[in-house]
């Protein structure tokens, strides 16, 4: 049984220095955060699955947190965040693990079967299903989607931009992104405005004040205390990327993923409603090793703080079954 805090560790791997936190021992699983997450957005997998005999792993990704930063936009395409990941493993001496992806690090281990398929024994993915290949570039269908309202995506690929505002109101902006993402369910308030003339604070709606049901305030300081200091680059280069990311991926996208995978999301993701009609039913096609969907009610896109005990509860019982 393992309880008490995770240890903190920095590795030197792929060009950068690696942080991640750990916990417990046995098989291990590593949990990749998106965007904008920390390893600490984990906290509470951390402790249930180690004390359930897991090691977990949960890393700052590239660009966030106490991992270094590469200023390249193309030190965020595919070589280098899989390379991140493989360079994880070799450096803990593991030869293939479970991983877990949030928003893009999801994005991210969608991918990781095709790009490195001996280290990946499963995958738990959350938020983001598994989606056909763009028929255009990333940045063309971001640009058109800017078109008729504001768009993230969008905004997001001008160098320097966002990384003005979101920098200058870290506090304010974090509160705002976490409240409309979550099962508050007001994300797509943001498609009422114009991309013209708007930056992100101006069209995500205000939050409550803190404490909410799944953040304290603590918690809460943590995120603006990390971000304060690193500024959103990091994580807006990720976004930059995508363009690359698609080309690289052009050969791999529609491998279908064979490994044993459960999906968890939060009923009121706004993900789920910007993907269409129905999502599961295109990644039932790409995804054949998919083995369960957990749909979590009353919780939005941040579902492992929102609702960890029904997350820990779905990876536990998928966990389970992989040994058995």
């Amino acid at each position: 049984m393992s309880m008490g805090q995770p240890t903190h560790r920095t590795v030197a791997v792929n060009g950068i220095d690696l942080h991640f936190a750990e916990q417990g021992e046995g098989e291990p699983v590593v949990l990749c955060h998106g965007f904008p997450g920390l390893w600490f957005s984990w906290r509470h997998q951390l402790e249930a699955l180690s004390a359930a005999g897991y090691r977990v792993i949960a890393p700052d990704m590239r660009g966030y947190g106490r991992t270094s930063a590469p200023a390249q936009v193309s030190d965020y395409d595919r070589p280098h965040t899989v390379g991140d990941m493989v360079g994880l493993l070799d450096a803990l001496g593991i030869e293939r693990a479970v991983f877990a992806g949030h928003d893009f690090g999801a994005h991210l281990t969608w991918d990781l079967p095709a790009w490195a398929p001996d280290r990946v024994s499963a995958l738990m993915q959350l938020s983001v299903p598994r989606a056909p290949r763009l028929p255009v570039q990333p940045s063309v269908g971001f640009k058109y989607l800017a078109s008729k309202h504001f768009a993230h995506v969008h905004y997001f690929q001008e160098p320097g931009v966002a990384d003005r505002e979101l920098g200058d109101n870290t506090r304010a902006f974090l509160a705002k992104i976490f409240h409309a993402l979550s099962g508050a369910n007001r994300y797509l308030d943001c498609w009422e405005f114009p991309s013209e003339g708007n930056g992100y604070l101006d069209v995500l709606p205000e939050p409550p004040a803190l404490p909410w049901s799944w953040l304290d305030e603590d918690e809460f300081d943590y995120y603006v205390t990390e971000f304060e200091r690193t500024g959103f680059t990091g994580g807006l280069n990720w976004y930059r990327a995508e363009d690359a990311v698609w080309s690289q991926n052009e050969s791999l996208h529609e491998r279908p993923v064979e490994v044993p995978v459960a999906f968890i999301a939060g009923a009121k993701d706004p993900v789920l409603e910007m993907m269409g009609s129905d999502p599961f039913a295109t990644m039932g096609r790409l995804v054949p090793g998919l083995v369960s969907t957990r749909i979590i009610p009353d919780a939005g896109h941040f579902v492992q703080m929102e609702k960890p005990a029904e997350v820990n509860a779905a990876m536990l019982e998928f966990l389970g079954g992989l040994s058995s």
